[in-house]
């Protein structure tokens, strides 16, 4: 009749439990079938006498049976070699099957070669040895190791089953950092450290921003950015928004034409949500100044969106001084 129920699974090989030989009168090294590791793990037998350990037989090399002297010639098979101990050097595996286990333990040196996962514990006593695709932990847990076959490694930490972040191997001499979409966002290469994600830009004006208004403070169009890594400036209202709370180091190169002497005061401000920055100059130099450089450079606290802008108040004399298009604005994340 047909088999009733879920078909019988594939399992590993059961070990030989004896081995049987025959003995020539001349003969006295035969090998075994199964590793051992001394001679008190197998018992012998010739001619249906148990022979003594180390006596009358010793194994080497865990798989060659030698006796002292050679068993009798008898017709068919008289040596029989029953295992009570083995010594395995590998496990195979049938092919598409595998390994489950909560908790694993191994000592001594071994390799996992291939395809591997493991999931619950592992546990490792001396040499381990990963190569191929390996996998340490699952999707569903917290922290997950992972080798691919170029024998370059990831480790993924989660936390609730979401990625927080990424450490793995970019190539020789170099150890990069990801974050949970798989962006770098800290790089060591050969010594060097990188990190693209990092606030830091620097902005300059499109173009000369001409006839500064007086008497009020006139925002400044730093329209074209010459880098922005972590997109935190606005090209378009010229405005910086800190993305999380740090210090900020703050740098500012006023390149100003055809100042009047006649002005009271130029004066240069860094507007902060916690607090507004000022750098003043009396232009007083005896006459119109064609050139004159404004600079400003502090380390500031922002605090998680706080934003800032720059600005330059103009009190008095005429509306003829303008702001190169070769000044700067640029600011990073320190700590």
């Amino acid at each position: 009749m047909p088999y009733l129920g879920n078909p019988a699974q594939q399992r590993f090989s059961s070990p030989r439990a004896a081995s049987v030989y025959s003995g020539d009168g001349s003969t006295v090294a035969f090998t075994l079938e199964e590793v051992v590791s001394t001679d008190e793990d197998i018992l012998v037998s010739v001619d249906g006498v148990i022979q003594e350990p180390s006596v009358a037989y010793a194994v080497s090399s865990g798989t060659t049976l030698t006796f002292t002297a050679a068993p009798s010639n008898n017709a068919g098979n008289n040596i029989f070699v029953y295992y009570i101990a083995r010594t395995f050097g590998s496990v195979s595996m049938p092919d598409g099957q595998n390994v489950n286990a909560a908790n694993f333990s191994a000592s001594g040196t071994g390799a996992i070669t291939g395809a591997a996962t493991v999931g619950g514990t592992l546990g490792v006593t001396g040499t381990a040895t990963l190569s191929g695709n390996a996998t340490i932990g699952t999707d569903s847990g917290d922290t997950r190791f992972s080798l691919n076959s170029a024998n370059q490694y990831t480790m993924v930490i989660k936390k609730a089953g979401d990625i927080a972040g990424q450490i793995g191997g970019g190539g020789a001499d170099v150890l990069r950092f990801s974050n949970a979409a798989g962006a770098t966002i800290m790089e060591m290469n050969a010594g060097q450290i990188t990190k693209p994600l990092q606030p830091a830009f620097l902005a300059h004006p499109a173009s000369t921003i001409t006839n500064i208004a007086t008497g009020a403070n006139n925002g400044l169009a730093f329209a074209t950015e010459r880098f922005d890594q972590n997109s935190d400036y606005n090209n378009s209202n010229y405005t910086f928004t800190a993305p999380v709370t740090g210090k900020y180091q703050a740098n500012i190169v006023m390149y100003m034409l055809n100042l009047d002497s006649a002005v009271a005061y130029y004066e240069f401000t860094l507007t902060s949500s916690n607090k507004v920055y000022y750098t003043i100059v009396d232009p007083d130099f005896g006459q119109d100044n064609g050139y004159f450089t404004l600079t400003f450079a502090a380390l500031i606290d922002m605090d998680a969106a706080d934003t800032a802008t720059i600005g330059l108040h103009q009190q008095g004399g005429n509306s003829q001084t303008d702001v190169s298009s070769l000044s700067m604005w640029s600011m990073y994340l320190v700590a």
